[in-house]
């Protein structure tokens, strides 16, 4: 191999170690408990998608809950509460969302000055993304009927939900990458996990109080979302997390050294 050749190699390495490489010092027990959370929310996230799946078929296309919660739903419409359900859904709409994801990632790469998260939170979004589209038409789910969409007619498929899918996918992962690098309090744990089920929920119940989903579809999206968190804790885990040998937890100078 030639010297410039090498010496490419060794500035590509650099700037990967730069800008990529993230090493977390953790207990060898506490690097276990990540990847057995990683497992039961993939397990989680998948077991509930197909179970939704099977009462969607089996019920030929309406599964049980669906229309009772349609119906409950239609009948709680008021003119000020419409008005925040079509905000809502245009913030975690296909326009307005991608651009505040994308802004997300730049802003967040420059200002951190490194990459791994933030091509962690693209790669989830992304993901989720994709299998709501392959999945949307694999299925061929049709939507509520026309009359009760209340802010024009869309006639695509809806299983799963392209917003919910969108919305629970970026505020999931955020949530895990920014506190997954912070000690946080108990207290303040709560906090947040109440603040991430009401916008979550809110996302949901706005598509299908505006008409444009089932319920199911809704539920569906946020079990894909909880198995795209299980693989991204999991791909993070494999990557970052690092354990010295005989369990003893590493300082950021042998951090430095293995480098």
């Amino acid at each position: 191999m030639s010297e410039s050749s090498l010496g490419k190699r060794e500035r590509l390495r650099a700037l990967h170690d730069k800008f990529i490489v993230e090493d977390r010092w953790r207990t060898a027990d506490e690097r276990t408990r990540l990847y057995l959370l990683s497992a039961a929310l993939v397990v989680i996230g998948v077991a509930g998608f197909l179970i939704i799946l099977a009462d969607i078929v089996q019920r030929d296309d309406v599964a049980g809950i669906d229309i009772p919660m349609n119906e409950w739903l239609m009948q709680t419409r008021t003119g000020a509460m419409t008005a925040i359900m079509i905000g809502l859904a245009i913030g975690f709409g296909p326009v307005a969302l991608p651009v505040i994801i994308f802004g997300t990632i730049v802003v967040w790469g420059v200002l951190a000055k490194h990459l791994w998260r933030p091509v962690l939170l693209a790669l989830g979004t992304l993901t989720g993304l994709v299998l709501v589209q392959v999945i949307t038409r694999l299925v061929e789910r049709h939507r509520p009927p026309v009359e009760l969409m209340l802010f024009g007619v869309d006639t695509t498929y809806s299983f799963p939900s392209g917003h919910v899918s969108g919305a629970t996918n970026f505020l999931l992962l955020l949530t895990y990458l920014i506190y997954s690098r912070r000690a946080a309090s108990r207290r303040a744990v709560i906090v947040v996990g109440v603040l991430l089920v009401i916008a979550v929920g809110l996302a949901a119940i706005s598509r299908v109080y505006l008409g444009y989903h089932w319920p199911t579809d809704a539920l569906a999206s946020i079990a894909l979302a909880l198995a795209i968190l299980g693989g991204i804790i999991a791909l993070d885990t494999w990557r970052t997390v690092r354990v010295r040998a005989g369990g003893r937890l590493g300082t950021d100078a042998d951090a430095s050294a293995d480098r």
